[in-house]
């Protein structure tokens, strides 16, 4: 009998998966396995129910992030409650590489901590032998990025953005990502990535968005200073492949770019070669305190600056703010509301986020994000007509959650 892999394909985990689903076919062809991509619990559960008894073994992976820790939770209660002897689960992404034993005990029977490209093939193909294993499998060396084609090239066609950078050296207090990848930056080479775009071109994918921590750090040695050329010569030669045929999205969802790196040069790079109307600008606080506190490394004008040349280059700046950030007083979110609302007036639009704290960070036991009723005060008129945007109010009470979970 075969062996049955499903990946819980959801929207919000989609990334994760297209990347561990190529990394899969580069080790072996598949013909062993049967893969299901359920992209819902009620379609996941009937797979389950309905595959149990033809397999002689059942692989459940589930990659979720922190936010969705609680949802988990609930999910493999109904998985247990099946009853299904020959199932084994997986779990990997954010919580899991930040929490492994605490997911070990939610129900899986491995945690994959990290990058998954080489430790989860190597998993699936020592589980599926029978071969011993640990329960948490973490990473022995960080991944080059130019090993690992990011889309199926078999039998699953999966397609998203185009990761081109692993890695952060700001270390933002209230950030994983540099946590995971760590502080030195890993990029994908250009011609690796003119690859792809060839690759998808044939399947007629041809809007290209891109996958990294800041934009504007491509081909940077370290993350901090700008490769003007490296990001030049990418977008260029992207747009000559997909001439007239496709559009190139850079510095937008779903990545964003620091404040520090908006100049002329950058945007007006974007300008030439993309079809971006927006850019994401990491600004999430308008105190410098704050900024300080939390180790972004920029401050309030580098801010101002960002928002003044995205506007003047014609393009939209999407500001990211985080309300409720540990030290933040009366004083900070006065400030930070002053900011937002000049940077409004200049012609920004506010992608607001409350704080939630995050496994492997310094502020993973800090208490939770809190909306001040001085910014319903100043902005309940705006807040209709989409200046200001986000799932600040959801978060708000997912953030007491996590806190919680945290500091049981």
């Amino acid at each position: 009998m075969k062996s049955a892999l499903i990946f819980f394909y959801k929207k919000s985990n989609r990334y994760s998966y297209n990347a561990l689903i190529g990394a899969l076919e580069k080790y072996f062809q598949l013909s062993g396995i049967d893969i299901f991509i359920p992209s819902n619990e009620q379609n996941l559960l009937q797979i389950l129910k309905n595959i149990s008894n033809n397999y002689k073994l059942i692989i459940l992976t589930i990659s979720f992030f922190t936010t969705q820790v609680f949802e988990t939770i609930e999910l493999i209660k109904k998985v247990k409650f099946l009853n299904i002897k020959n199932l084994k689960l997986i779990a990997g992404g954010p919580h899991p590489t930040g929490e492994p034993e605490r997911t070990l005990k939610i129900g899986f029977d491995f945690v994959l901590v990290g990058e998954g490209e080489i430790t989860f093939p190597e998993a699936i193909i020592k589980i599926i032998n029978n071969e011993s294993i640990p329960q948490i499998i973490y990473p022995q060396n960080k991944i080059d990025l130019n090993d690992f084609f990011p889309l199926p090239r078999l039998k699953i066609k999966k397609f998203g953005p185009i990761e081109i950078t692993r890695g952060c050296p700001f270390f933002c207090n209230f950030c994983q990502t540099s946590r995971i990848f760590g502080g030195k930056v890993r990029h994908r080479s250009i011609e690796n990535i003119l690859d792809i775009i060839k690759y998808l071109k044939k399947e007629n994918r041809t809007d290209i968005r891109f996958i990294t921590p800041n934009a504007f750090a491509y081909g940077s040695k370290n993350g901090r200073e700008i490769n003007f050329k490296a990001i030049e010569i990418l977008l260029k030669e992207i747009k000559n492949i997909l001439k007239d045929d496709g559009r190139i999205f850079f510095g937008s969802f779903p990545s964003e770019v620091r404040p520090e790196h908006v100049n002329e040069d950058t945007v007006s790079i974007i300008k030439k070669y993309c079809s971006n109307d927006n850019i994401v600008i990491g600004a999430q606080s308008g105190s410098e305190k704050i900024l300080k506190l939390s180790n972004r490394q920029h401050g309030v004008k580098d801010i101002f600056n960002a928002v003044k040349i995205t506007k003047k280059f014609g393009l939209t700046p999407n500001v990211d703010f985080i309300f409720g950030l540990p030290g933040e007083d009366e004083n900070d979110i006065i400030e930070t509301l002053n900011v937002m609302r000049e940077l409004i007036t200049l012609g920004a639009r506010i992608h607001a986020h409350t704080f939630m704290p995050l496994p492997q960070t310094p502020y993973k036991k800090s208490p939770p994000g809190k909306i001040s009723k001085l910014f319903y005060n100043e902005f309940k008129h705006d807040i209709p007509d989409g200046i200001i945007f986000g799932n600040y109010i959801q978060q708000e009470k997912l953030a007491e959650k996590i806190y919680n979970y945290f500091n049981s």
